[in-house]
This record gives C-alpha cells, structure tokens and sequence, in this order.
C-alpha cells in the first residue's frame, strides 16, 4: 500500500469542507483561542511561497491548540480594497470588482491546497457592502466623536458642544485639539452654523484640514508617510511631492500617551515596540517664540533643550513652512524658490536620514532673540521637517550635530555655551555638561536650566513649555475610486453624517475609475451619484485601505451580524487576539491604526478590550535567487500549485517551516526539500508497509515509553516557542530510531500520529482512518507527558581503575556509596584488574567510579 499524497491530500481536502471540521462555535465551554494571520490583498499574480510561511505557522499552532482542549478561532479574510487591486485593474482594462473577485477565488484555492485549517464560515472580504457598511459607521461614530483631555478619553461630540456653551474653549488647548484661539461661552453661542462647525473639526477624531499631504501625480492620489519610500510610492515606486490639500484626518495623536504607555502590557519583541516608540516619538521640551525683525509676527519653534537658548545664533525653518513666501526678500526670492523646488521630491526619510548632506539656503530675514534681542538670520533647510514641531528650529551648533554641521558648512556663528568643553570642532550633547556665557542660566545644570528659562519665557509672553509628538495625525482620504464611500455629504459646503440607516454608501459602478494627475477623485465624475439635491454633494474621495483593516479582527467574532459589527457577547467571549502573525513592514502603520481604532471602540463603549493583539510574532521572508524579495517584477517568484503537485500539501508544509527560525528571512531552495519528502514516506512505512498493515499491538518497552514522551515534551516545548524548523529536525529524527530499534508498536505509533497532526494533517488523518477512527484526528487529545519516563532509572556507569577505563556497568541510579562498593567488591571481572586490593572508591552518581588502587 503506497503512499500517494495526491490522493490524499484531495480526498481530505474534501472531507473538511464537506464535513465543516474547521466550524468554530462562539457558544463553548472550552476555553477559547483566537490565532490570526494578518490578512492578505488579493493581487492577480496569486501567492508565491513566500506567503505562507506565517499561514503554515499559525495553522500548525492552531491545530495544536485545538489538541490542547481548546476552542480555538483562526480565521481568514482578504483586505480587497485599496490601491493593489485598484491599480492591476487599471492594468488589466476591467473592473476592480471583477479582478477583485477572480483574484480572491485563486487565493482561496491556492489556501486550500495547502490544507489550512481556517473557518471559512467566517470570511471577510472588505469590499463587501455588507462589511464596509459597519467600517462606515465606525466611521461615523468617529467622526461625532472628540478626545476630552479632562477625562482622558474619547467621548461623543455633544458633550463638547454642552462645554463650548458653558466654558468656551478654556482647558481644552492640547497638543492634539488644533484650534488656537480662545473663546468664551457667549462668543461660542454668538457663533454662525458654519463658524461652529468650523471649530468643531479641530477636535473631532476625524475630521477635515488642511496639510502638506504626499501626493503622487502617477497614482493620483495621497500616501500616508509609510507609504512612501526614498521619495517614491511603496506602491509601484511613482515619484511623490508635497502639496497642501484639505482632506481627511484621523487624529491619532490624541492617543499619543496611551499607545505609548500600552505597548508595556504587550507580548512583542523589543525591535517593534522601539519602532513604534520612535514613530510616535514624544519629547518634552519648550514653545519659543522669536519675533522677526521690525514685525509682531512671531516664528515658533519647538526645543527639547530650552537650557540652550543662549547658543542660539540662526533659525532653520522648513522650505514648506507657511511664513516662507512672506518673508523672503527680493534679493533672496529665485534663490529660495529654487531651494523649495528641489526639496519638494525628497522625502522626509531622506531629509532626516541623510546627515552627511548638508543644503541650505538664506532668506534675508532676521529673527529677534527672545531674551538677548540679538538678530539671527532665518535659513530654510531641509533638515528641518514641516511636520515635526513646528517647522521651524532654534539653531545651537554648540549642542545639535545637525546645526554644528550646517553652522561649520555655512561658516555661521557657533557660541561656547558648555563650561570646560570645546564645541567649535563637534557639539555636545552631554546633559551634565554645566553652562557658561549664558546669562542667569551661567553654572546650571541642564535640567536646573530648563526649569529658569521656561519661567522667564513665560514672565516675557514669549515662551510655554511643551510636550511634542513626531507623529502627524493620518491621512485618511484617497483620490481613488476603489474604497470605501465616505458617510458624508456636504450641505452648502459644511460636511455632514448621513443617517445610520442610508448605510451603507454603496459605491457606483463606473467605467472609468483612473486618477486624475491634478488630483481630482474618479467619483466626481459621476454627477449623479454626487449630487444628492440642490446644494447637497457627496464627498467624492474615498476611504483609504487601512479603513477596513482596523477592525476586521472584530468582525471575525461575529461575522454575519447585520445589526452591529459584531455582537457584545461574542466580542466578549474572544476577547484579545491571543496571537497575531504578520510581516514587519506593517510595524508602524497597520498596527498603529488597529491600535488607535480599538482604543477608541473601547472609550465609546463599544468594545471591553483596549489592545487589539496581545501577541505579535513577526515572520521573516522567504527571498528568491540572490537573496532578493521575492516579486513578480522580479522574475523570481516560485507558485506553491507546482511545489504541492509534485510533493503534497504536507511535505510543502514542513519544508516551509523546515527552511530555518519562523522569525528570520531565508532563501527558497529546493535542494532539501526530497529529504522532507523521504521522512513523510518513512514516517508512513512505520504503520503501513507495500504487503499492508505493519503495526503491532505488544506492550512497549520502557526504552521506547522513555524514547516517546521525551519527543511529546521536547515537541510541545518547540512549539510554545514556534520553533518548527526544530520541530521537523526532531519528526525525523525520531522516525529514523524507531526504524533502528523495529518499533512498530500501536502504543507508541498512535500519539506519535496526534504529534505530527498539525504539521502534516493529510497524511495524519489517513493514517488516523487506518488505524480505525472514524472521526477526524483533530478531535483527538494531545497525548500527555508521562514524567516518570523523563527521569532516567538506570546508568552506565564507566568503571575506571586509577582513571583508565576498564569496564562498564547498569546500575540503579538511586544506588549510593555503600551499595555502589559492595557491588563492585563482588564483581569478580572488576576485581581481576584490582587484584582484590583498593584504597578507595570513588563515586559520583550518574557520572563515573573509579578505583583507586
């Protein structure tokens, strides 16, 4: 009886789908397990091998759980809208939906083949009307929704409205809240419809502004910051610049704190913990405001070391910094304005990474220095970002590698502000450092400093202190026509919620979706779905992919629910994501937005969990020839079809995680994999050979009792640490000493089937059926650890005589010194090479005797 993978892999392929094995019930007394894999765009060149590594692990950890008495949630959707899709339609010459369509059922076929174990009752698709219809909502309750400060969380907006009528704007002027000016209840109440409305965006959670957005021509549309790499777009590498466009806005800086503090309860590695510490990027310092020279307009900078103002000898603002047109003089204006063309295609990363490229350009205009009222010429540089602070820096070459670089470069002033140390050929950042030739500050330490200068700034109205985040609320409108439609229309220019019950939005078929270079949304092309009556349009941009992906671990819950995104008792029940399984390019952006959309789910009431994922394990690549990522423009993509065809589901699996660590990168090589392909048809010759059944029913021995549950320990201890390369290392090993010792017994053969199970689960379930279960064997128990066959009774002892070997003896290991020298003094071959006289003996359990003669 061979083994034929192919056969077996259709045949229970069918089964679990016909028999729905893989069903999860949201009513168990089981204790529940919720494994997610981040889910995939559906794109029309299908998956290569790369994309399963982490499917293949999250499958065989779920298996396992499922083994471990547990009801365990894995399921499996895709993010269908967004720009991929959108751009290989356009590619292709036909409709999003369609391609969207076909793409999803060759992902799906292709999952299958590899014998994933997800619920497919329980699929999402984003661009599903019936799902985006809640992302609108959420959408909805968002927008209606501000951050109050005073109670540190998210609330609905009418009790903002109830605050403006009774306080005004007093105590709400935070980092996050955007309007600046004071104003008193009676002015709020004397206020027009649309000044109201206007204010009110400064706080919404989304909301409308205006920014310098990242606008790529060739796509036509705007990019989040982590969607644009080098200068170009991550998607398809298109040149972007900078423009300034009104558009969606969700205010993730509000939750600064709180990402921050949170990410402490996580279980994720160090490297992504820092990364989104650093994207988020706090600072405490100080606001100072410099006046230019003969004018009350101020520029305002934002300083962490306020101590070191009086090193201040220039001010850097951004080339995009909105004071830039007003205050260059004619002598300055083509050379500025040149500056400002150049850095327009250089990204932020760039201007930021790039410390060794130093540009710049004068305006002509000088500053006044707050305290000193010294002039100090305003350069634009490009190492100053818009969007960090507020576009504008104090320059103290003394103490900033980046201003000493461009002050030595420039040949500017440099003031000696650090007592005993010389700053004129490097800077100092040392915060011990004492200060000198700095006024009242003279012989302070930096934090005494920081404490006096920030006083005085504030006696002079010319200075606060200031907490600052590098992250910018994100964009969350595209000039796209595959997306979400917003619940929005604008009534004689003022943005306005739909009704709840108008959901969802349901985006129009057209013919005609390319973007426009000049940046105007496909949708404003259709003039009907637009104009929803006279002086009512509908906003025209759409949701951006992020919308759908920032919440859909949610929907999984509860999937079919038409009323809600997902019902309290069943979000109750799964609670967090026990573990989540993604790639590291998704450590910023992804994982932030999931974040912040939980977070404020959980402060509206809606959701009883503030951290989405408790566990994140990030999956390296497996890369092509030449260690490259593997890419369709590449050439080098290898399709996991032919890899199943020609070896089975199961031996694909195994290679896969076979390859080396889950967590690192590796290169696809099909050299090893017939060793995994020769280990599956050893494995099955230990039950069936050619002539038929080879198993025995004798009771095992204690040498094959101990040889299986030291591996059913070892095995259950590698997966805890999603170790499976060893895991596969350890199925062959094993096999090949059951071959050496003829082990064919049932007693050891059937668990050694339920361990491989979630590794190789097409050639387990026939051999399970074989061995005359009729139900599958994920229904089976993990088999249970025997202790007493991990502690060793026995050992061979070397019998050594003045240190030279002489023989070998089995002894009891609870044998001590007395008896352990009784049988050695009755072993007559031993005492033929002692002649019967010894001084001593010495023993050292488990170890070694020797004679000492």
């Amino acid at each position: 009886m061979e083994f034929n993978f192919n056969e077996i892999d259709a045949k229970w392929q069918l089964y679990w789908a016909q028999n729905h094995t893989y069903k999860t019930d949201n009513d168990s007394n089981l204790p529940k397990y919720y494994i997610l894999d981040m889910f995939p765009y559906p794109s029309g060149s299908g998956l290569h091998v790369g994309h399963p590594l982490g499917y293949v692990a999250s499958d065989i950890y779920a298996r396992y759980k499922r083994l471990k008495g547990f009801n365990v949630l894995h399921p499996m959707g895709f993010d269908a809208f967004g720009l991929p899709a959108e751009q290989y339609a356009i590619e292709t010459g036909k409709h999003p939906e369609e391609t969207t369509l076909l793409n999803i059922q060759k992902y799906r076929s292709q999952l299958d083949k590899i014998g994933f174990s997800f619920d497919w009752s329980r699929q999402v698709i984003t661009a599903d009307p019936s799902y985006y219809k809640h992302t609108q909502w959420m959408f909805l309750q968002f927008f209606n929704a501000w951050y109050n400060p005073i109670s540190n969380k998210a609330e609905p907006i009418e009790s903002l409205l109830k605050y403006f009528e009774t306080h005004g704007n007093s105590g709400l002027q935070t980092h996050h809240n955007t309007y600046a000016k004071y104003f008193t209840a009676s002015e709020w109440l004397g206020k027009t419809n649309a000044e109201q409305q206007e204010i009110s965006m400064h706080y919404r959670l989304f909301f409308l502004g205006d920014a310098y957005v990242w606008f790529c021509p060739a796509l036509g549309c705007v990019l989040a910051n982590d969607e644009v790499k080098e200068g170009l777009s991550e998607r398809g590498g298109h040149p972007v610049e900078k423009r300034k466009m009104r558009q969606w806005f969700q205010r993730i800086t509000a939750y600064c704190d709180r990402l921050l503090d949170d990410i402490v309860t996580l279980q994720w590695s160090e490297s992504i913990k820092e990364i989104q510490r650093n994207w988020i990027g706090k600072s405490i310092g100080a606001i100072v405001d410099f006046k230019l020279e003969n004018s009350e307009t101020t520029i305002s900078v934002f300083t962490t070391r306020p101590d070191t103002i009086f090193g201040v000898s220039f001010i850097v603002i951004a080339p995009e910094h909105e004071l830039i047109g007003s205050l260059v003089d004619s002598t300055h204006k083509i050379e500025v304005e040149n500056y400002i063309k150049y850095t327009k295609s250089r990204s932020e990363r760039e201007r930021m990474s790039e410390v060794k490229k130093i540009t710049g350009c004068f305006t002509g205009a000088y500053a006044m220095h707050p305290l000193t009222q010294v002039k100090l010429p305003i350069w634009t540089s490009e190492y100053v970002i818009a969007t960090y602070g507020t576009g504008a820096i104090m320059a103290v070459p003394a103490g900033d590698e980046r201003d000493h670089a461009f002050a030595s470069f420039f040949k500017l002033e440099m003031p000696a502000i650090f007592e005993a140390i010389d700053t004129q050929h490097e800077a100092s950042t040392n915060k011990d450092s004492l200060l000198k030739n700095s006024d009242f500050l003279n012989g302070l330490s930096s934090n005494e400093a920081t404490q006096k200068v920030i006083e005085k700034l504030v006696q002079l109205g010319a200075g606060i202190a200031k907490t600052n985040y590098k992250i910018r609320d994100a964009g969350f409108a595209r000039q796209r026509y595959w997306g979400e439609p917003f619940p929005i229309v604008y009534k004689d220019g003022i943005a306005t919620a739909l009704p709840l019950n108008e959901l969802p939005v349901l985006l129009p078929k057209m013919d005609n979706f390319a973007p426009s270079a000049l940046g105007a949304a496909p949708l404003s092309a259709n003039t009907k779905w637009v104009d929803v009556a006279e002086s009512c349009k509908r906003e025209v941009d759409t949701m951006p992919g992020n919308a759908g992906s920032s919440w859909y671990y949610f929907r999984y819950m509860d999937p079919n629910n038409i009323e809600a995104f997902a019902s309290k008792k069943a979000m109750d029940y799964w609670g967090q994501v026990d573990i989540y399984l993604g790639g590291t390019e998704h450590a910023t952006g992804h994982l932030l937005y999931a974040r912040l959309w939980t977070k404020i789910l959980f402060d509206l009431g809606y959701v009883s969990i503030e951290e989405p994922f408790k566990k994140l394990i990030n999956q390296g690549m497996i890369l092509g020839e030449n260690n490259e990522k593997m890419s369709k423009s590449k050439g080098n993509t290898v399709n996991p079809d032919d890899i199943v065809l020609q070896y089975g589901a199961d031996c694909f699996r195994m290679y896969e995680m076979f390859l080396g660590p889950i967590e690192d990168s590796k290169p696809w090589n099909t050299k090893g994999i017939t060793g995994v392909s020769k280990f599956l048809s050893k494995f099955w010759n230990l039950y069936i050979k050619a002539e038929g059944n080879n198993l025995s029913l004798d009771k095992a021995n204690e040498n094959e009792l101990k040889l299986l549950h030291r591996f059913i320990k070892k095995t259950e201890e590698e997966i805890h640490r999603f170790s499976f390369n060893t895991c596969v290392s350890g199925f062959m090993i094993i096999t090949n000493e059951l071959q050496t010792i003829k082990c064919n017994k049932r007693e050891i053969l059937e668990p050694l089937l339920i361990l491989l199970s979630p590794f190789a689960p097409h050639i387990c379930e026939e051999l399970w059926r074989f061995l005359g279960y009729t139900s599958s064997i994920t229904k089976a128990k993990w088999p249970l650890c025997n202790e007493l066959f991990l502690v060793d009774s026995i050992f061979n002892y070397p019998i050594a005589v003045n240190g030279k070997t002489k023989a070998n003896r089995m002894l009891s290991l609870e044998l001590g010194q007395v008896e352990v020298e009784n049988i050695i003094n009755d072993d007559m071959d031993i005492v033929s090479f002692t002649g019967g006289n010894h001084k001593k003996i010495i023993f050292v359990k488990g170890k070694m005797i020797n004679i000492v003669v």
